[in-house]
């Protein structure tokens, strides 16, 4: 499915559980790169996942992490039911959490999965815009036609520059997972996130950004969200392994 049939919206597993769960896009705005996770998190109940404005050709793409975590929080309300978990990589993440915390304003905190996200500016987004945009552009869907290529670098642009000015302000009380990948500001990263989530749980991944959905690194990924789901985000059901191993 591409970004000019795809709803903003979208239903990823429809099978019945406990955990209901919405997956948020990166920088770049699609969500190809989460087929494995999708398909794990559906183990567990419904999953919606949410693409970026800006996509289709004639979209213009919000240009602030707050835009788009208001565009992200009346999608989600119109959901039958309010979900229990927010998962994202790099952007996704903080829209997870951005999201979250206006969620918390007017019931409990949704359980919060950052994978690699970060809570202050990271530096290779000022100093290493031109690189990171050809790394999201890589990894993203192959658009279809020039209008389609134009709008994915429009979009992918727009939110590398709200990211490297993004400073988080708020803070959760519910469970929150934040899994850093190797690198020199991994520890600033953690000590940035644990001054804002008095739960956090951290489990590191020892790969770059751009390879975390990559050969042998998706495993690890799965199975941090598993332990951490089964640890810290009550859910009544059992678990049942997916005979594929995804």
């Amino acid at each position: 499915m591409t970004a000019m049939t795809q709803p903003m919206l979208t239903p990823f597993g429809r099978r019945p559980g406990p955990l209901n769960t919405v997956v948020f896009h990166p920088a770049g705005g699609g969500l190809g790169q989460y087929v494995s996770l999708l398909s794990r998190l559906s183990r567990r109940g419904p999953v919606h996942g949410v693409r970026a404005m800006g996509l289709v050709p004639g979209e213009e793409p919000d240009r602030t992490v707050e835009a788009m975590a208001e565009r992200c929080l009346g999608l989600i309300r119109e959901l039958p039911v309010r979900p229990d978990l927010l998962v994202g990589w790099s952007l996704g993440g903080l829209l997870a959490w951005e999201t979250g915390a206006r969620l918390a304003e007017d019931g409990p905190a949704p359980a919060v999965v950052m994978i690699d996200s970060f809570a202050e500016p990271w530096s290779a987004y000022g100093s290493s815009r031109e690189r990171l945009l050809d790394d999201i552009l890589r990894g993203a869907l192959v658009p279809l036609g020039p209008e389609a290529a134009e709008a994915a670098v429009r979009t992918a642009g727009a939110h590398l520059d709200a990211c490297a000015v993004h400073h988080v302000t708020t803070r959760h009380q519910g469970p929150a997972l934040l899994m850093p990948c190797a690198g020199p500001e991994r520890g600033r990263q953690v000590a940035d996130w644990r001054r804002r989530a008095p739960q956090l749980a951290v489990a590191p991944l020892d790969c770059g950004h751009f390879d975390v959905f990559g050969t042998g690194h998706t495993g690890t990924v799965l199975g941090h969200l598993d332990a951490f789901l089964d640890a810290s985000v009550p859910v009544s059901g059992a678990h049942h392994p997916d005979p594929e191993g995804t």
